[in-house]
């Protein structure tokens, strides 16, 4: 199964720079980068992952989570992944203290990873660009 995974990531890129080198879908999603783009991101976003699985030894994060961060960083490539990493990691820090402030969950329980990562590649997937842009605004201005 994760062979048919990394085939459709791969076939996906593929097809984004044979086909669709230099146009813009519905102003949103620009198709300009090559595969190496999409590639280094998902080895820079497993590896994260797997630091934090191995300084940890399992306990702060599961190997499901390395190996959904490679695919979000083939599908996403740079520098989307980084504002899916920030939002999973955000969002999750508000759920986490929103269950523990209701006493749905203790300081050591595990919550599940895997969502907040998703929930993130959607919002980076439209929104990624412009979260980017007013980022970068926002610390031109100061």
């Amino acid at each position: 199964m994760i062979y048919f995974a990394i085939g459709v990531a791969f076939l996906y890129q593929l097809f984004k720079v044979l086909e669709f080198e230099n146009w813009n879908l519905f102003g949103i999603w620009n198709l300009e980068f090559g595969i190496l783009n999409p590639l280094l991101s998902a080895i820079l976003a497993s590896a994260f992952f797997l630091a934090i699985v191995l300084v940890s030894r399992g306990k702060w994060m599961g190997v499901g989570d390395i190996k959904l961060a490679f695919f979000i960083g083939l599908f996403l490539g740079w520098p989307n992944i980084l504002v899916t990493l920030f939002l999973a990691f955000f969002i999750g820090a508000i759920i986490g203290v929103g269950l523990i402030a209701t006493g749905k969950k203790t300081l050591k329980s595990e919550v599940p990873f895997g969502p907040f990562l998703v929930v993130g590649t959607f919002i980076a997937l439209f929104w990624g660009q412009s979260i980017i842009n007013w980022y970068l605004n926002f610390f031109n201005g100061l």
